[in-house]
């Protein structure tokens, strides 16, 4: 499988397909109202992986969580499901796709699932049908790697510098966490940072001891840093020369490593009130 110009394995693939259409997903409902399906809300967060897939962060307290099994969603009657699924949209979760947007194979199933016009996939509702599916999902807003334009001149200049970088261009993570300072510090030689949620201090005591201010776009080891007003960093990226740039836009499974122009990675990161700085890797 390929998506965004990056090859996915079917181990890998497997997992996200779980990861999209889980067996037990997590729907919000007015707090109070989860008598009435019969599932207690949830008392711990969620998994990262369904976090990030259902883009449900900072659920409001009158809010309730709770993961419902394929089965038991099947149990509930046709209103039931149409007014949990339709009730998905107004309380803010992701992956409430229309019948009519689905693979044609699956709308006469997905149509009367709840009220016609709006479904959730299941793993049975995906069986058959994964790779368009998630390869639509993972291509949606997002750009496509250019991992494969960059010559091999431009990555052995680059080496010494970024010794880790060409190894991630073009990959997924393995699971939600891995972040852009992380794959910074991992592209600058330091490979433990790669699989892990980087948090931004030990990121900046990184860049304190291994680089200094400034730097130019063109060159291999600039590394990019967005702050807030209060000038704390927000993303990161780092450039590989030839004015190409290695950046991981989030921490989600979804999000891969990727080399895009330094342009581009630029009008992507952009955000009212974020400014950028740069540094020159020197370690």
């Amino acid at each position: 499988m390929f998506s965004l110009g990056i090859e996915i394995g079917p181990t890998l693939a497997a997992k996200q397909a779980a990861w999209f259409a889980p067996s037990h997903q997590p729907f919000l409902i007015p707090r109070g109202s989860a008598e009435t399906i019969g599932v207690a809300p949830l008392s711990e967060g969620l998994p990262a992986e369904l976090r990030d897939t259902f883009e449900i962060y900072n659920v409001p307290a009158e809010i309730a969580c709770i993961l419902v099994g394929e089965d038991e969603f099947n149990d509930l009657g046709r209103s039931a499901r149409s007014e949990l699924v339709r009730s998905q949209i107004r309380l803010g979760r992701a992956v409430i796709p229309s019948v009519r947007s689905a693979p044609a194979g699956v709308r006469a199933r997905a149509s009367t699932q709840a009220d016609g016009h709006r479904f959730v996939w299941w793993p049975s509702l995906l069986q058959g049908h994964q790779e368009p599916v998630l390869g639509a999902y993972l291509r949606f807003g997002r750009r496509r790697s250019r991992h494969l334009e960059v010559p091999d001149h431009l990555w052995d200049n680059a080496r010494s510098t970024l010794p880790g970088a060409r190894a991630l261009a073009g990959t997924f993570p393995h699971a939600s966490g891995p972040n852009c300072f992380g794959t910074v510090m991992a592209a600058a030689g330091r490979p433990e940072a790669a699989d892990v949620w980087m948090l931004q201090e030990p990121f900046e005591e990184w860049l304190s001891a291994a680089a200094l201010p400034g730097g130019t776009d063109k060159d291999p080891g600039t590394v990019l840093v967005w702050r807030s007003p209060s000038g704390l960093a927000q993303h990161a990226a780092v450039t590989i020369g030839g004015g190409y740039a290695l950046h991981k836009p989030s921490q989600g499974w979804m999000s891969p490593r990727k080399i895009l122009t330094v342009r581009e990675v630029i009008a992507s990161a952009r955000q009212p009130g974020r400014r950028l700085t740069r540094y020159t890797l020197t370690a």
